[in-house]
């Protein structure tokens, strides 16, 4: 986005538009939403998978990796 755009300004874009329009503005940002949250998930997966094969992923029971946790702090 090349130019910013008051929230203020959107909202009042939005109003604007007719029931339907708002509607489907709500479903697109909906999808893109959980797209991109996707896309999070499977690069936290491949950095995960990453760690495993090269030795460097931390594991052990959930009090070890809390344990372990709290002393880095």
């Amino acid at each position: 986005m090349s130019k910013s755009v008051s929230f203020q300004t959107v909202i009042e874009y939005v109003e604007a538009l007719s029931t339907e329009e708002q509607d489907l503005l709500l479903e697109l940002i909906s999808k893109r939403r959980i797209e991109k949250r996707r896309q999070e998930i499977a690069k936290n997966a491949a950095q995960t998978l990453k760690s495993i094969k090269t030795g460097t992923a931390k594991h052990g029971t959930l009090e070890e990796l809390r344990a372990d946790l709290l002393s880095e702090e």
